[in-house]
């Protein structure tokens, strides 16, 4: 890879201006929220689209909004300790596009070019390095935080932060205004090169999980389960040279490639966005459509086509798409009950590492994950008419049964003594005591339940 010489960092190239409008902005931003009424709570309004599944009736049309669509610079690139400062809205697009060339990349990457660092701490992040490096709030050091009484605390990973850093990461901007992030890169190559794995049952399948987990031979893994007896395991490995390149950015699903090949090569740029017109829910779906319309399909501009039009969807979801995470000795109990109750596929699968405890968990979930491993099991657009609330339910109830918990991208039918088993209420309340004590941002459940 040609690289960018590493003695011209953007500390060389005006980064003093860069602080400099980096702190005009969140004192901008810091009045804004000291100077709120409180009379209708507040949401964060960024460039970048909202990267959850489209609610028709969502409340966070109804609140009044905090303009945060400027913090959207990279302020600094250490190419020698790998550390990288970034304001929150970066997408993980452009912090490829500006790492890369010094031979970096962030240690996780999700699938989507639009998604912001921010909206990766304060949700979910997970994707195919995710059995080595966690999600890309592990690789983080520092927060920037503005609190909804205009303080600016600066947390860190140790010491008497640190309770609040973790409580950043999963509560969904309920807490307070992420503006800057500090966070390691890890080295990177050209290419990625693809070797597909094709097993007969899900025994074989964690079997070669769980060796690849150990012995850390591979960069990425993640997988499609296209079907009790037909689960592919794609292994990847940086590479220097290509003898040829793909790129899934138009016509053909990268997920259809998986089951029809055994090996393959991207371009690293394109393989860390390879799923960015869908996981295995590609809209349009027939090859024509996507040959006439592709282009301009790609997620970021479905999700805006969704929200400009959502008063003509319906106030009820008529399919299911959500992520759930269930312990790794827990899957083969966990697919027998999906079989039994859904049978839908494809799923995608990606083994999690969970590498520390999470301030937004209860601390039931820790401890009986043999090793911190974790397989997220995705499921995108089964169709459930005329009741999909009641598949959603029937799944959370599953997942309490097995000790998994799901992300809350989607829509959440717990009642609020069931979310608490999943979450932390205790923690969650004190930071939310000192991060947001009018409680302006709306409470964590009372913002994600449908």
């Amino acid at each position: 890879m040609a690289s960018a010489p590493l003695s011209i960092g953007l500390a060389d190239q005006g980064i003093s201006f860069l602080e400099r409008h980096h702190a005009a902005k969140v004192r901008r931003i810091a009045s804004q929220l000291r100077h709120h009424d409180g009379s209708v709570p507040l949401s964060i309004q960024k460039k970048s689209v909202k990267h959850e599944v489209p609610k028709p009736d969502d409340r966070r049309f109804e609140d009044d909004k905090i303009d945060c669509t400027d913090l959207d610079q990279i302020l600094d690139i250490d190419p020698y300790r790998r550390i990288c400062v970034a304001e929150s809205g970066v997408t993980f697009l452009e912090l490829v596009n500006a790492t890369l060339p010094y031979g970096l990349v962030p240690s996780c990457v999700p699938e989507l070019k639009e998604i912001t660092i921010g909206g990766a701490v304060s949700g979910c992040s997970v994707e195919s390095a995710s059995f080595r490096y966690g999600g890309f709030h592990d690789s983080c050091l520092e927060y920037e935080v503005i609190t909804t009484e205009g303080d600016v605390l600066n947390l860190s990973r140790d010491g008497e932060t640190a309770q609040l850093f973790d409580m950043m990461h999963g509560t969904f901007g309920t807490l307070g205004v992420l503006s800057q992030l500090t966070f390691q890169l890890v080295p990177a190559r050209p290419f990625v090169k693809l070797q597909y794995e094709h097993h007969s049952n899900l025994a074989s399948y964690e079997k070669s999980i769980w060796k690849h987990f150990k012995s850390g031979d591979l960069d990425f893994m993640d997988g499609i389960i296209f079907g009790p007896d037909q689960l592919t395991l794609s292994a990847g490995r940086f590479a220097d040279f290509a003898p040829y390149t793909h790129r899934y950015d138009w016509v053909k699903a990268y997920f259809e490639t998986t089951a029809e090949r055994d090996e393959d090569y991207l371009r690293s740029e394109d393989y860390f966005f390879r799923y960015d017109r869908g996981v295995t829910n590609i809209t349009p779906k027939s090859p024509l459509a996507r040959l006439l319309f592709g282009r301009w399909l790609d997620s970021s501009n479905l999700l805006r086509l969704a929200e400009r039009f959502r008063a003509l969807r319906s106030p009820k979801p008529t399919t299911v798409t959500l992520d759930v995470f269930i312990p790794f000795e827990k899957a083969p109990e966990f697919m027998v009950w999906w079989n039994q109750r859904f049978g839908f596929y494809p799923l995608w699968c990606v083994p999690y590492r969970l590498k520390r405890r999470y301030g937004c968990l209860s601390p039931s979930f820790f401890g009986d994950a043999e090793d911190g491993l974790w397989l997220d099991l995705a499921c995108y657009g089964m169709r459930c008419e005329p009741d999909a609330e009641a598949a959603y339910r029937d799944i959370e109830q599953e997942l309490l049964r097995v000790g998994g918990f799901k992300t809350l991208i989607s829509y959440n039918y717990l009642t609020e003594p069931e979310f608490w088993t999943m979450f932390d209420k205790r923690a969650y309340d004190e930071a939310k005591a000192r991060m947001d004590p009018r409680n302006l941002l709306r409470d964590m459940y009372e913002k994600t339940r449908r």
